[in-house]
């Protein structure tokens, strides 16, 4: 089914899309049209902004289903922008205010690029704890990713996260620890992208009272739950919504940090994610690059090698889990109503979109 994406523009992947069709009114889905109501509030920095659009808009394409679900975009203000990506929010998103005054089933919260070692700190952090109160009271569910994860546990229930001796890069191997409606439809063990330098320890949450779905010996805690008031949040640390060349993206952008001389160390290869040949190379241009440390070298990185070789393995779940978060969402959205069938007409709620 279509996501309805709110707003006069549609960011350019879906621009790009033969199935996009703009409209003033959703009538041909009938009076009273079946669908969710979505917040996704993308934090990223410019150089991940539209990525991680598209990385959402494709999962939950995919995992909606027979639901159609309306999405609308806001960013935390705080975030440093460039002239471009203010730009691109202007365009395509609703300023934070808008979200106080709107109605939705449920929210997406992405994580950032952190400058503090402390996020209380973080500029942004006043209107991100509005944004996990206002969920807490008005939304079916709230999926908080990565930093967004460590954020509300930490002004929620106060726990710490941990700094790492090495970033946890790589698709990572978890067991799933029990049933829930979240993750009952996906198999006893998967794999997750993680690309972080901190963490929360499974300890920690299970003495606030979390419940913990999947967790590696590896990789630590992925996803974990625990209802709040009248929300159910579920919590990532890792990136199930990555794309196959997500990481590889992430891991040449920091090679150039590093031939810019703006980090010290070469970055590890991600884990889980290059075969033995693609690892070879990899490898081999990397005593290129400390040998000659210029960022012209990246014009010899073997991308295209690389990209042949990336080991897929969890883009199958990541649709398993979002589905089950949308029947979650679905379900409990009409309960709320008060109503046997979703509780909204499409035609009188949105007056201008575009249908994906």
């Amino acid at each position: 089914m279509p996501l309805i994406m709110d707003g006069g523009g549609t960011p350019s992947f879906w621009a790009a899309k033969k199935s996009v069709n703009s409209a003033s009114s959703l009538r041909s889905f009938g009076t009273r049209a079946e669908f969710i109501s979505l917040a996704l509030i993308n934090n990223m920095p410019d150089a991940a902004l539209e990525d991680t659009e598209t990385q959402f808009f494709r999962l939950l394409e995919l995992a909606s289903g027979d639901i159609p679900v309306y999405v609308k975009l806001y960013s935390l203000p705080g975030i440093p922008r460039s002239t471009r990506g203010e730009q691109h929010l202007r365009n395509h998103y609703r300023d934070i205010d808008d979200l106080w005054e709107s109605e939705f089933d449920g929210v997406i919260v992405t994580g950032t690029e952190p400058h503090h070692l402390d996020l209380r700190a973080e500029p942004y952090w006043e209107v991100l704890t509005s944004v996990l109160d206002w969920a807490e009271q008005n939304t079916v569910s709230a999926v908080l990713s990565c930093l967004a994860a460590h954020a509300g546990v930490l002004y929620s229930d106060s726990i710490p996260r941990h700094r790492l001796a090495e970033k946890q890069f790589g698709v990572f191997e978890f067991r799933k620890t029990c049933d829930h409606a979240i993750s009952r439809s996906i198999p006893d063990t998967i794999h997750t992208p993680h690309s972080r330098w901190n963490e929360v320890r499974e300890n920690d949450l299970l003495a606030s009272g979390y419940q913990v779905l999947t967790k590696s010996a590896d990789a630590g805690v992925d996803l974990f739950v625990k209802k709040r008031k009248k929300s159910l949040m579920v919590h990532f640390q890792g990136h199930p919504e990555y794309e196959a060349c997500t990481l590889l993206k992430e891991y040449r952008r920091d090679i150039k940090r590093f031939l810019r001389g703006e980090r010290e160390t070469y970055p590890a290869l991600p884990l889980g994610y290059f075969d033995a040949v693609s690892t070879d190379l990899l490898n081999a241009f990397r005593e290129i690059a400390r040998a000659d440390r210029r960022e012209e070298v990246l014009s010899a990185f073997p991308e295209t090698a690389a990209i042949d070789s990336l080991q897929k393995t969890w883009q199958a779940t990541a649709t398993s889990l979002y589905r089950s978060w949308l029947q979650y969402v679905s379900s409990r959205a009409w309960l709320r109503s008060g109503t046997l069938a979703p509780h909204r007409s499409v035609a009188e709620s949105i007056t201008k979109q575009t249908v994906v």
